[in-house]
């Protein structure tokens, strides 16, 4: 009697732990549009979350581009594994790289690979390893604006290099009205804005611009902002709160973050259609990239000058970096319990509902083999 007694008290608090984690999803599902299917896919991913040996707090800094998609993922992983406390800052891809290679954090997040100088500051950090480059969110860039009384806008690489650069200054530009011919477009200054810190998406950006439209953008790329003018502003949420704040502004950012009110460009690549940003566009184009790193290192070559049907080519890749060998000891069980799960087809599963795209198969496999093989 006494057993079964034990046994309806364990049945009753099992249920009552499954209605709470279906209401702790529900609760956190605004950026998703508070669908029921979206709730139901994030309370089964953290019903799949392996935490093993998982405990104490894992430190992670960099890329901004991934900061809304790595919320949803420690909100599921830290339900299923109370034991563990994900802190994820998302400084910029630049402050992470730093941050990894300095050993203050366990991993760190960058929307570009490892450079070389970096690869060879990290084997001070990984004992008898290195930090390797770990692909596993995908994004469209979005070029977003606010213009009143303009709600669809085309432009071209060319023409958004030349705003970028300060060499088309104004709303009613004849390159512009060429690409719209039905909008109006008003008689109004155009203010850029760009990132201020170090951040892969304007190393992504850039090196979008440097493809598509060589003769227009003569910068060298990289982190850092090059142009002349403009508004700068932290972070991808920083430069939203810019556009949305000024009539006539246009910036770039994660789709994730061009809402409430903003709008965004068609990109016209010479494809049969313009194409706006979004996670099938994404996903399309980040289908072609290839690997080109070495060993366990997974980073990619994408081809931002695609023309192929539906492929939206201003999108990045955010690489987790992690040591392949050498982690630290203390967070390692947390770390793998972290990375196998987001890579997973649960955590990638829920990546297109929050306008993220996931890694594809073919890659994404090569990810978790790897995973498993950290130490």
């Amino acid at each position: 009697m006494k057993l079964q007694r034990m046994n309806r008290r364990a049945l009753s608090l099992g249920a009552l732990a499954v209605s709470g984690a279906l209401a702790l999803t529900a609760c956190g599902s605004d950026d998703t549009g508070s669908s029921s299917d979206n709730s139901s896919s994030a309370t089964a991913a953290a019903g799949s979350i392996k935490c093993d040996d998982a405990k104490g707090q894992l430190l992670a800094d960099g890329s901004s581009a991934q900061k809304n998609a790595i919320d949803a993922w420690v909100k599921n992983f830290t339900q299923a594994c109370s034991g563990v406390q994900v802190n994820y800052k998302g400084s910029g891809s630049g402050a992470g790289v730093t941050a990894f290679t300095q050993g203050q954090v366990a991993f760190a997040g960058s929307d570009s690979a490892l450079k070389p100088e970096d690869v060879t500051a990290s084997k001070t950090v990984c004992s008898g390893g290195q930090g390797i480059d770990l692909p596993m969110v995908a994004g469209p860039i979005a070029v977003a604006f606010n213009v009143s009384g303009v709600d669809n806008l085309t432009l071209d690489a060319a023409t958004i290099a030349k705003i970028f650069d300060g060499k088309i200054t104004n709303w009613n530009d004849a390159a512009i009205a060429k690409l719209n011919p039905d909008a109006k477009l008003p008689d109004l200054k155009i203010q850029p804005y760009h990132r201020s810190d170090e951040s892969g998406t304007t190393d992504n950006f850039t090196k979008y611009l440097i493809a598509a439209t060589p003769d227009n953008w003569k910068y060298e790329g990289g982190k850092a902002w090059q142009a002349k003018g403009g508004q700068a502003a932290a972070g991808s949420s920083g430069v939203a709160q810019g556009v949305k704040q000024t009539n006539g502004a246009i910036g770039y950012m994660e789709l994730s973050y061009a809402k409430d009110g903003l709008g965004t460009v068609a990109v016209d690549t010479g494809a049969s259609a313009p194409v706006k940003a979004s996670s099938d566009g994404a996903t399309k184009a980040v289908a072609a990239a290839q690997v080109v790193g070495t060993g366990s290192d997974l980073s990619l070559k994408l081809d931002y000058n695609t023309k192929a049907e539906g492929a939206y080519p201003l999108t990045l890749v955010t690489y987790e970096i992690a040591c392949d060998k050498g982690n630290k000891a203390a967070t390692l069980p947390a770390t793998k319990a972290f990375l196998r799960y987001i890579a997973s087809e649960d955590g990638q599963g829920i990546l297109s509902g929050i306008d993220y795209a996931p890694i594809p198969d073919a890659i994404i496999t090569k990810v978790r083999t790897t995973i498993e093989g950290l130490s």
